[in-house]
């Protein structure tokens, strides 16, 4: 029985006054609004209420499947590699920041989204001052300013610090660190519309413990920023400072304490249900996995190589899925050594085809037009000259926004 399975709700007491203390009802394979199990029992005027400290997104039939959205936010990130456009890249990362609020979830993964932001936004201003201070490839005749050169040894031709900038290497490097910004803010995206936890359960297999291993990864930042949040509160409703260094070596502390106890207790909660056993194969099934898994990685590298070569053009296609199929037998064949079930596995739905296939049609027709007119999607810098919105991507990345229609809408705490 799960946190999921849990219903409070109100009981009179015996001579029909109103009891002085809730009751807590647990009912095995029910939840509210999936019509099955038995009836809960009704309170005075009140209907059921979920139990206090499980999340809104713990209502699996509100819930999208997480595949889904890492799906469509992968789409919009192959999208932005293929460009450097700042207004397409704008567009995507509006796209993404609109579907994020529209859908996301109190969870404390959900929150996690403007620290990404926050992150995205370091990288691009560390980008530019990388080209203000170490230069830039591309020459250019707008000079902004003259700094300081150093003088640097014969064995660094082709590193300087310091010396000419200029607005063409400016905009070089604001379109370059723009398109990895963008890629940041997917990847936030996708970690706050989705539950990790609920995506662990739905990786075959073969890949359960490196998937436990990336959702401990994905949610500790989430967490550490959570705990990092309540504490500058607790310390602001007591008077104490929460800013600067001083608010910084206070709060500190007690998060990093935090995440070590979270770590034990995950530690033994994993150890306490039997991860990292695995079951019993024979000597040939383990080989035959190998030679499988590996040889399906080889064929995918070797395919994807072919594709992007003009020379592979006539293999590349074929060994890809020859790879791919290879890797996918691999990974069917090393889930026998995992002994585990899934309970109440989520399903691939309508809506999480429509979600996942927006994405993907996000990523295709954008590569297809870097393919047709790739100087709209890369506008040189060499004259400098403003970059023009072409309209057709401009219209594909909009396909981004089906998510924030067809997805259902969070239900949130009463």
């Amino acid at each position: 029985m799960t946190r999921d399975d849990t219903e409070e709700t109100a009981v009179p007491a015996a001579d029909g006054r109103p009891a002085g203390r809730w009751s807590v009802l647990f009912e095995r394979g029910r939840e509210p609004g999936d019509g099955q199990g038995p009836t809960p029992v009704a309170a005075a005027g009140r209907g059921p209420r979920r139990p206090r400290g499980v999340a809104p997104e713990a209502n699996r039939a509100n819930a999208l499947h997480p595949g889904a959205w890492w799906v469509w936010a992968l789409g919009l990130g192959t999208a932005a590699s293929r460009t450097t456009n700042p207004l397409l890249l704008a567009l995507l990362v509006g796209t993404a920041g609109y579907v994020v609020a529209a859908r996301r979830t109190s969870a404390p993964w959900a929150r996690s989204y403007g620290a990404f932001v926050k992150l995205a936004m370091a990288v691009l201003a560390i980008r530019l001052a990388f080209a203000v201070f170490l230069g830039s490839p591309i020459p250019g005749t707008h000079l902004v300013v003259t700094l300081p050169e150093v003088p640097l040894p014969d064995w660094a031709q082709g590193v300087r610090i310091g010396g000419r900038v200029t607005a063409e290497g400016l905009v070089f490097a604001l379109y370059d660190g723009l398109k990895l910004a963008t890629l940041l803010i997917c990847v936030g995206a996708a970690n706050a519309l989705a539950n990790p936890a609920r995506l662990l359960k739905s990786l075959p297999g073969a890949l359960y413990e490196t998937g436990v291993a990336v959702v401990v990864a994905l949610t500790f930042a989430p967490n550490l920023i959570a705990d990092a949040q309540r504490l500058r509160a607790a310390r602001r409703l007591r008077g104490r400072p929460d800013r600067g260094l001083r608010g910084l070596l206070h709060v500190g502390l007690p998060v990093l304490e935090g995440a070590l106890e979270r770590s034990v207790a995950l530690a033994a909660a994993m150890d306490a249900r039997g991860y990292g056993r695995t079951a019993r194969v024979p000597a040939g099934v383990r080989r035959t996995t190998a030679v499988l898994t590996l040889g399906g990685l080889l064929g995918v590298c070797a395919g994807t190589y072919g594709l992007l070569t003009a020379e592979g053009g006539t293999y590349g296609l074929p060994v890809l899925a020859a790879g791919v199929a290879a890797a996918l037998g691999g990974l069917w064949l090393g889930g026998r050594r995992t002994a585990r079930t899934r309970y109440r596995p989520d399903e691939w739905g309508v809506r999480a085809w429509l979600v996942a296939g927006s994405g993907v049609a996000v990523a295709a027709l954008m590569t297809a037009a870097a393919s047709y007119d790739p100087a709209a999607l890369r506008p040189g810098v060499v004259p400098l000259v403003a970059p023009a919105l072409p309209l057709w991507p401009a219209a594909a990345v909009l396909l981004g926004l089906l998510p924030a229609f067809v997805a259902p809408i969070p239900k949130e705490a009463p």
